[in-house]
């Protein structure tokens, strides 16, 4: 089908303010405010003894210091677990224990270093090992007895082991794996493991709160969930929901780090330590790095058995996630990824434990794929090893097991309708990448060129009663207004949303006008934005708002021109007569009612709304793991092409490669910015990124000047390919592709690499001195 606006490239709506630096962030907000400075644990597990805050509060400008024991409240999304501030033990190193509220930045700072906090130190758990160990500590004893659900789910599906470290455990139980494995020709098993990282977003943390005397609560954050944050405050501290107002402005980046809800709720009791005056709290560099939630870390293996042809038969993993100090959204990341653990593959026989890990680590939250590039790393790597024993071309052995929309998912989902296609994928990989099966090619004597290759799946994994919501207002020259929940984080899904306008009701794209902030009044509900679930939700929440209001359209002309609605067509934001062209109606002299010839004006203004819930989904069983969890299926293929130094072990990955269907693109150069900004956090995290701690847990590189991450230069080109098989209940077929640029390339390069040393890398990140260790075992 031909489209007008739908496969066009229009410019971003905020692209003007961005580039010209006048858009405004949480931290550019005006305000009369004083200032929060966080004094956060130096140690990752300990008992408080005693918190001394007399010269803190004898500082000039401190207004206000305040402990967990002011606030002894707990907190949670799903498993409430996390006290705002430490009240008698703190659990990880950076968590914040004390706050210090003072009229200027300098003044808070100051009071913060003179609060003096006794501490106890505990035994640490340190790794996976250490949670696992039954010699541990028990970090939550009371797990059990904890609250689930309430907040972004009324589903109470975790599974708690008490009296362990688990803070949750998902099975995926699907055929007869123990007996098939007995049977197959060829079985490898491959474990690999990386640490926590971090997000590096340009903005750091940032929220602001003001209580107004009529006890309205009103919160600025740079957070990706306004509508959660609403819900926190307005459960945890017993506030009526409809007296907590959240904005969020447009975020500097967010990458699943600005989901969970902390800092509002220290801002808030800041707040109204000071009698309601407004408070900003903006994170330095360091607390945000320490203090905020960070990216999950992962021990896995995954045993894989095939014919001596390449078809993968059986399937057999473990999956270890450190979720840090509290459960957040780690204990959902080790349910996403077991709801896909086979990878993009037609396996029958499936075998799956995904555990969530109590550590003395900060507590885990979404990151970019959300329990998929960790998954896909595991599975990957070991489809990788399997292609080498069976000595098959790596592409066509993940050709041969593709799976397809006639096929099942590891949960016994169905997956007719909402899949693209991965087949496709790959060979349009193979056109890509020049592929001749020889991944390996000397350069020089001492010079590798090296390719490597992966493929990926993602479904969202959300709660299965989230909902989205959309609204269209007009103005009186029949432009239009488009107000929905979904928060601008940098992927300028709300300039999609208006191509979608345009597409239905025919009305220009810069006569739409995009309501950037998110704000709890006036801006109708949305789960959050997460999930690559904003085009697929919110388009087809913003669809049928734009066909709510041509329904409008068609009767009132219908009406005036005294003819059928049938007999109405709509183009170029004008109403005709089909069967007679010169009566006709601009859309502005219907939206704010009609108005006849003696004065007479009826039907009033048009208001278009429009909401979506991703129906026909249920929670995954606790003891097989069978359900419908998604609704939709992203797959695609990805590749590298590396140079490497054998004498230095340095490399250069030269370029990157990404084949993906996520359905109809409706922006080709936003989709394509999307996907080519996902390989480069996914190189960055594959070759440089993790959290440094020592035997203490102490965090040892808090900071970017050694926290390494990628830069503008480091690959040199970037290569994206789109396959469009459209998602049958997608907005004219498209699917979601915000994260998944990232999801493969880790895997990609640890296969290359491990190609051209000739020894399995199976350890992130892959600095130089990594290789030098597996090749020469540290000499």
């Amino acid at each position: 089908m031909a489209y007008k606006a739908i496969g066009k490239s229009f410019d971003r709506k905020d692209a003007i303010n961005k580039v010209t630096g006048t858009i405004h962030y949480t931290a550019d907000i005006p305000d009369d405010y004083y200032y929060v400075e966080l004094v956060t644990s130096q140690y990752a597990h300990a008992m408080i003894q005693g918190i001394d805050t007399k010269d803190a509060e004898e500082v000039t400008g401190v207004m206000a210091v305040i402990t967990g024991k002011d606030y002894p409240v707990y907190t949670g999304p799903i498993i409430v677990d996390r006290p705002v501030l430490a009240i008698d033990r703190v659990l990880y190193f950076g968590e914040p224990v004390v706050a210090v509220i003072a009229d200027t930045p300098s003044h808070a700072k100051e009071g913060a270093t003179k609060v003096k906090i006794q501490y106890e130190p505990l035994p640490v758990v340190n790794s996976i090992e250490d949670a696992l160990n039954p010699k541990a500590p028990i970090l939550h004893p009371q797990s059990a007895n904890y609250e689930t659900g309430g907040i972004e789910t009324r589903t109470k599906d975790v599974f708690p082991i008490p009296d362990t470290n688990v803070a949750n455990l998902q099975r995926i139980r699907k055929g007869q794996p123990d007996k098939v494995f007995r049977t197959c020709d060829t079985v490898v098993e491959n474990t690999i493991s990386f640490e926590q990282s971090n997000y590096a977003a340009t903005e750091t943390r940032c929220c602001t709160c003001t209580i107004k005397r009529d006890g309205q609560v009103n919160i600025d954050s740079s957070t990706q969930g306004p509508f959660v944050v609403q819900g926190y405050i307005a459960k945890f501290f017993n506030i009526p929901i409809q007296k907590v107002n959240v904005t969020a402005p447009p975020v500097g980046g967010g990458f699943g780090g600005k989901t969970p809800v902390i800092f509002e709720c220290i801002a808030y009791i800041a707040s109204k330590a000071v009698g309601g005056h407004p408070v900003k709290l903006l994170l330095s560099r360091y607390a945000d790095m320490v203090a905020g939630a960070t990216h999950i870390g992962l021990k896995a293996t995954v045993k894989l058995g095939a014919t001596k042809d390449g078809i993968i038969k059986a399937y057999h993993s473990t999956f270890y996630f450190d979720g840090g100090a509290y459960a957040d959204k780690a204990i959902t990341i080790i349910r996403a990824a077991a709801q896909n653990c086979t990878g993009p593959y037609n396996i029958e026989h499936v075998y799956c434990d995904s555990y969530c890990m109590y550590t003395n680590h900060t507590f885990a939250t979404a990151y970019r794929g959300f329990g998929h590039t960790e998954m896909t790393f595991a599975v990957e790597r070991a489809v990788e090893l399997l292609a080498q024993k069976l000595r098959m071309d790596p592409l066509e052995l993940r050709y041969k097991n593709a799976i397809t929309a006639n096929d099942y998912t590891p949960t016994g989902q169905i997956l007719t309708g909402k899949i693209g296609s991965l087949k496709k994928c790959i060979t349009k990989l193979e056109e890509q990448m020049d592929w001749d099966g020889r991944c390996v090619k000397p350069i020089d004597d001492h010079t590798l060129l090296i390719k490597g290759v992966c493929a990926f799946w993602k479904s969202y994994s959300i709660p299965v009663d989230a909902v989205t919501g959309v609204i269209i207002t007009f103005n009186e020259d029949g432009s239009a207004n488009l107000n929905c929940g979904l928060v601008e984080i940098g992927q300028g899904a709300k300039s999609t949303l208006a191509q979608i306008i345009t597409e239905v009701l025919t009305i220009p794209y810069d006569k739409i006008n995009v309501i950037m902030p998110s704000n709890t009044s006036y801006t109708p509900h949305d789960w959050k934005t997460a999930a690559s679930r904003g085009i697929f939700m919110c388009g087809n929440a913003t669809y049928m708002a734009a066909m709510n209001v041509k329904c409008q359209l068609f009767e009132r002309a219908a009406t005036v021109l005294r003819t059928d609605v049938e007999n109405i067509f709509l183009e170029d934001g004008v109403l005709y007569q089909k069967t007679n062209l010169s009566r006709n109606l601009p859309i502005k002299e219907l939206i704010y009612g009609y108005s006849y010839p003696n004065g007479n004006k009826v039907m009033g203004q048009i208001i278009g709304t429009g909401t979506y819930v991703a129906g026909n989904r249920t929670p995954l069983s606790k003891e097989t793991g069978q359900g419908a969890p998604s609704s939709e299926w992203t797959v695609g293929a990805q590749g590298v092409v590396v140079s490497l130094d054998l004498h230095t072990y340095d490399y250069k990955v030269m370029d990157v490669f990404t084949a993906i269907d996520a359905g109809t693109i409706i922006n080709p150069a936003l989709a394509e910015g999307q996907v080519k900004g996902g390989m480069s956090m996914g190189i960055s995290f594959g070759s440089r990124e993790e959290f440094v701690r020592n035997k203490q847990g102490k965090t040892l590189n808090p900071g970017l000047r050694t926290y390494q991450v990628l830069r503008y230069g480091d690959i040199e080109s970037y290569n994206v390919a789109f396959i469009e098989t459209p998602q049958v209940d997608g907005p004219y077929g498209a699917r979601g592709i915000g994260e998944h640029g990232t999801i493969g390339m880790p895997a990609a390069l640890a296969n290359a690499l491990s190609l051209g040393l000739g020894v399995q890398l199976n350890h992130l990140p892959l600095f130089p001195e990594t290789l030098w260790r597996a090749k020469e075992g540290g000499r």
